[in-house]
This record gives C-alpha cells, structure tokens and sequence, in this order.
C-alpha cells in the first residue's frame, strides 16, 4: 500500500494509506455485499417486490401501472429506473432526506426516482435504484444506514477507516484528503456530501477496499468463511441478464468488450486467469477504480483526490505491465490485405439524409463524413473494418450476389468512468455508386 502527492494543495499534509478518500461509486458493490448478507441469511429474497419490504416509500406508479422491482434488479441496474448519478451536495447546502431524494423534492438537487422502461429487460445503469435499494435496508432493519453497513459488512472485514456517515463526523474530517478540481482547486468545504450514501457515501481508503476484494477471493478459491459464502458471491459475479450469456471464445456478451453486470460489480475476462471483477467510481474532486483477478488473486485499488481521471488508467496499466495481469492491455487487431477495394467505393445515406462517402487510394480505404478529411479504417475481415484514430468501427453488407448493400458504422465514447456513449448508425449504398 502506498500514498502519493499531498492530502491538499498548498499544504505539505502527505496522503499515506490511512487517508480516507471519497470511494463514489464503489459504494454501489460494498453495499450489495449487505444486501446479499441479508439475503444468505433469510432476512430478504432478492427476487421479491420491494414494495414488501418499503413502508416510508413506495415504487411510484406510472399511471395506473405499478411496475414490480426486485433488489436482483436495483443491484443489476436493471429496474428501469430514472437517474444515472448523483453531484453531491456542497457542506454549505441544506441537505435532503432520502425520502426526498427519491420524490425529487427540495432541497434534492435531482428529479424524483422513477421507473420509465420496463423492469427486468435491459442494463441501465442508475445510482437511483441503489437509493431505493437503500430505502429497503432502512426500512427493513429500522436502524440508520451507516450503522447497518458498518454492521454488515466494515466490522466484519476489518475495514476500521471506512464510513457511509454522510455528513462526517467530527472526529473523521482530520482523517480525510480533500477534494480537487481539474485544476487543482480545492473545491468548496474541502468535499461534497452525498445523502444517498448506498450510491456514492462510502468514505475508504484503498488498504481496507483491498481487504474486502481479498475476502472475495479466499472464498471463491474454496477457504472457510465467515461472512459470505461461495455460493453468494458466485452469484454477485455472474451475468444476471439472459442476453448477457456466455458468447464464443469464453466471453460474455451484454455489455460489449465481454463485460457484464452481475449484483454491484461488475465483470469480464472471460472464464479462467482472465476473469476479473471491477468498479469505478467518480464524485465531485475524487475518482477511484478497482480491479481484481479473482482466479490469479491479483488486483488493485487506485484512488485520487482529483476530477483529473486520466491518471487512474494509466496507474492501472503500469500496475499491469509491473504484476503481468492477463490480457491487461488491449491486443491489436489483425489487419488483413484489402482486396477488391473498389467493391466498397461509393456514396452511402441514411433515411435522415446523413452521408458518407467511401473512397480508396493505394488499395486503403477511407471514410468522409461530412466536412471531416477523410479517415482510414483498415479490414479485420472481408467486412469488417476499424479506425485506429478514434473508436470507431465499420460493418458492410452484401446481397447474395456479394454486392455492397450498406454500411453499420459503431462508435464508442467513454464519457466518464460511469457512463459509454454508444452510437449505431447504418447507411445504404446508393445505385449507381
């Protein structure tokens, strides 16, 4: 375990591996560990309507629909609901209740939770169902939140410098680092507050996430337990959607790149050495991420005082390179030799009247969209092609003949640790072209 860099600007305060950073996101799967404790021991089913258990607040309806929503659901971001995260609150500002959160009243600073899809079908990802699910705990066991994950899951794993009080107390604000912005701002109060603290309240260091990720993995390699057992946390780190079943080449299709969603984390690599389990997290001046091989027992936890997020993926990569984690680093595509190149060639539009333009020069081909200089992609497959300057990739069709018919263009865009933009826009070849 080490600490890097100060505490906060302009002070000489050191982060050492005692200093407690804002874990955002990675709240989400420590809290499903307290659910799924729960429900090992009876005290809830998973698969049942959490209306049965809420008494404070009720799943809204949506007209005279009243959608059922399981805890499986909420932990798997599959319960249809509104409100993907949540920014926090200054130290300054009034502070919601969660009932408020969740029906969206003042001094919430987020709309009302609501279920807008139907339940069950499809990922979404939504901090506003792990507030629900918060809501659940609260109202089952009668007790505060912090108190309940502290006795569920921090005191049973040793996690002494972890909290889900919400605001801190007193005597934890001197253990804490301060939250930075990109430009290395102090930001307001030195943190932001998050009421809805199964999302995003989690204060940890990464010493203690680490001895829960080691936890995990004594159990899943068939060590006693004392808290989970295997069976439960093979359950949390399976797919929990049925077109998140494992694909060819053992790997699992869903999310895209062989991830899925299972109950708080989640997962890919494949079956074997390369299996891993994941979660990152972003609140306001602070981003973690975790990683963990569970199969080779390797792993880490990277958390930053910073909105400067490019730095935990290129620790993860030299942890990687230094540990020798499997498939750590993307492999390049083969590219094949472009035959018949001029078979592509030609103006392609979509029913909205966008247009590309294929064209080829010394047997490459590029891609013109608009005012955009052209842009190479180079073939994996007869056809299939991907541009190595931005994350995009092509699919052709062909008629039976074997005549180009259209074009998918995919795309790709990481907006945060959280959230990928995916983009599907398909163009057919004009005649004549």
């Amino acid at each position: 375990m080490r600490g890097f860099g100060v505490c906060e600007t302009q002070t000489n305060r050191q982060v050492t591996p005692d200093r407690l950073f804002q874990a955002a996101s990675i709240s989400k799967p420590v809290f499903a560990l307290a659910v799924m404790r729960l429900a090992q021991s009876g005290h809830l089913d998973i698969d049942e309507d959490v209306n049965i258990y809420l008494n404070s607040w009720r799943v809204p309806k949506s007209g005279d629909w009243q959608p059922r929503i399981t805890l499986r659901q909420l932990l798997s971001h599959t319960a249809g609901l509104t409100i993907h995260g949540f920014p926090g609150y200054p130290n300054s500002a009034p502070l919601p209740t969660l009932v408020q959160v969740l029906n969206g009243e003042l001094p919430a600073n987020t709309e009302k939770i609501e279920v807008n899809i139907i339940p069950g079908l499809h990922f979404r990802y939504s901090g506003g169902g792990m507030t629900v699910a918060q809501q659940v705990l609260v109202d089952l066991l009668g007790q505060p939140f912090p108190e309940i994950m502290h006795e569920l899951v921090l005191e049973p794993l040793g996690m002494i410098n972890s909290t889900y009080q919400q605001p801190l107390l007193n005597d934890w604000l001197t253990k804490t680092a301060t939250a930075h912005s990109c430009s290395g701002i102090s930001v307001e109060g030195k943190h932001y507050v998050y009421p809805e603290m199964a999302a995003a309240g989690l204060w940890t260091t990464p010493s203690d996430l680490a001895k829960l990720a080691v936890e995990v993995m004594r159990v899943l390699h068939g060590f006693p337990h004392a808290i989970w057992n295997k069976q439960t946390l093979e359950e949390m780190l399976r797919p929990q959607q049925p077109e998140q079943i494992q694909g060819t080449n053992d790997q699992f299709i869903g999310l895209g790149n062989g991830l899925f969603v299972g109950l708080g984390f989640f997962a890919g690599g494949g079956i074997g050495d390369g299996f891993y389990f994941f979660h990152s997290g972003h609140n306001e001046g602070f981003g973690s991420l975790m990683r963990v091989y569970s199969q080779i027992g390797k792993g880490a936890i990277v958390m930053v005082n910073s909105n400067r997020l490019e730095l935990i993926p290129e620790v993860m990569r030299a942890l990687a390179l230094e540990y020798d984690w499997p498939d750590a680093f993307a492999k390049e595509k083969a590219i094949l030799p472009l035959v018949q190149a001029n078979r592509y060639c030609g103006l392609y539009s979509t029913k909205v009247g966008l247009q590309f333009q294929i064209i080829t020069h010394d047997r490459n081909l590029f891609v013109q969209c608009q005012q955009q200089p052209p842009l190479q992609f180079f073939p994996t497959s007869e056809l299939e092609f991907f541009a190595k300057a931005v994350n995009t990739n092509i699919c052709f069709e062909q008629d039976e003949t074997g005549n180009v018919t259209a074009m998918i263009l995919n795309q790709t865009g990481v907006t945060s640790l959280r959230q990928q933009a995916n983009q599907h826009i398909r163009a057919e070849k004009q005649k004549g072209e």
